[in-house]
């Protein structure tokens, strides 16, 4: 067991952190450009510093041990804080020093990230030297990693809310009702009334959609996906129509290949928002950044129809 925390440690501890992201001994060879011996070597001379085994490894496969499971989360923790202090060290005086987790989810329209990217010029531009750290999850991926402190900002769609958390809007996205050449409405496309396109199979999102009541809410749902990507791919099979964001479907449109149904009738408008835990547990640093964010993104009037 650890009497006194070494710089080999450290990297020992780099290592093992390195093949749980890869998934295994032999697929961390590439990302640490070591051989798989070596690797291995290195993870038995740590497992035998701790006094115990983290995982277990041979033909049946990787797999983590309970106490391997436990051991990450303290040295994902530990690393964190060391790359801070750090970074504190070499930036004494300055106002705000330290690391910024943001967690987004995918695809988010370009007027938006070119936004965000302003949040984060204006953010540079203070008196500042902090590390960003941005991931990419599904919006309850985000809330959860904002409860257990592995984020400090969520950004993106969210159909319910948590308590601890506070929501404030950022931008609004536009959803349309799509069909794809080869549908039977394709054709008719652009003057489809809602209880003809009723009639037809959809595709719908697997969570609630609350703002989409004010668009349609059809019976004949065959098919639910969790995200944008795997509606457009069931919509584009020309069996089902869906709602998907008007940016995201803009190249298919130009191509030929998708067509709105009644831009005018079917829509909808989502609200995307950032998130974060309230305002006791914010930092200095994510405080600052909530006020870019905030010039950044003024909230906008719905368009009206069309």
């Amino acid at each position: 067991m650890f009497s006194q925390l070494t710089d080999l440690d450290l990297r020992l501890i780099r290592v093992f952190l390195a093949i749980v992201d890869a998934g295994g001994v032999s697929p961390a060879q590439a990302t640490l450009n070591v051989g798989q011996s070596t690797i291995s070597t290195q993870l038995a001379t740590l497992e035998t510093r701790l006094g115990y085994r983290l995982c277990e490894r041979g033909r049946g496969g990787f797999s983590l041990t309970a106490r391997g499971e436990q051991f990450i989360d303290a040295a994902r923790a530990l690393l964190s804080a060391v790359d801070t202090f750090g970074m504190q060290a070499r930036n004494v005086g300055r106002k705000l020093v330290g690391t910024l987790d943001i967690g987004m989810i995918g695809h988010t329209p370009v007027s938006a990230s070119a936004r965000i990217s302003d949040a984060i010029g204006r953010f540079r531009a203070r008196d500042q030297s902090v590390r960003f750290s941005i991931r990419v999850r599904s919006p309850g991926e985000l809330e959860e990693l904002l409860l257990n402190g592995r984020i400090q900002i969520g950004i993106g769609y969210f159909w319910h809310r948590v308590p601890s958390l506070e929501y404030t809007e950022v931008f609004a996205e536009d959803q349309f009702a799509y069909c794809a050449k080869g549908h039977p409405l394709f054709t008719s496309a652009g003057e489809v009334s809602p209880a003809e396109a009723a009639a037809h199979e959809w595709a719908w999102r697997s969570y609630p959609l609350p703002e989409a009541e004010s668009a349609t809410t059809p019976q004949n749902v065959t098919a639910v996906a969790d995200n944008m990507e795997a509606v457009a791919m069931l919509v584009l099979s020309g069996h089902h129509l869906g709602y998907l964001p008007g940016h995201f479907a803009a190249p298919f449109v130009k191509q030929g290949l998708l067509a709105a149904l009644n831009p005018a009738r079917m829509r909808y408008r989502v609200a995307f928002h950032m998130v974060t835990r309230a305002r006791q547990h914010r930092t200095d640093i994510v405080e600052a950044f909530i006020d870019d964010m905030k010039a950044a993104h003024p909230v906008q009037a719905p368009e009206a129809d069309e």
